[in-house]
């Protein structure tokens, strides 16, 4: 079923969907100098809040970056956030398992570049803003 902005309901109200979470556009977010783990924790925190599951995929030099280094490591190994392999592509993972998925994808980036492999990105993506550490995702799916 879907509601007038023509995204499914079932995906707004957050049953657990999984929703694939680009962590290094997520961490690059705000205006402080360099990537924040934090923006990646409320991020994930805001979409468990609202009954989504997400998964956090990072590209291997995020791990060069990220002002809070240890804890990162940490949740790598923890498997809480899932790092694309040394000198690949993560966006291509993103995409990929957003596909195989069915899952939305939580970015900023427009992914212009993957269109012609991922021509369904537009429909999957939600916007999101970080203002003083409070997350607001955009509900709207479908392109303007």
């Amino acid at each position: 079923m879907t509601d007038d902005t023509g995204s499914d309901e079932r995906q707004d109200q957050g049953d657990g969907s999984i929703v694939i979470v680009d962590g290094s556009n997520v961490a690059h977010s705000t205006e402080q100098d360099g990537p924040r783990l934090e923006n990646i924790k409320l991020v994930a925190m805001k979409l468990k809040e609202e009954g989504y599951e997400p998964v956090v995929l990072v590209d291997a030099a995020l791990r060069h970056q990220i002002d809070n280094n240890a804890e990162y490591e940490q949740l790598v190994e923890d498997g809480k956030i899932k790092q694309a392999p040394a000198g690949t592509d993560a966006d291509y993972f993103i995409l990929s398992f957003a596909r195989e998925l069915e899952a939305s994808v939580v970015s900023n980036d427009r992914f212009r570049d993957r269109e012609g492999a991922f021509p369904e990105i537009s429909d999957r993506l939600i916007r999101y803003m970080i203002v003083n550490d409070e997350v607001v995702l955009e509900r709207r799916t479908k392109r303007r």
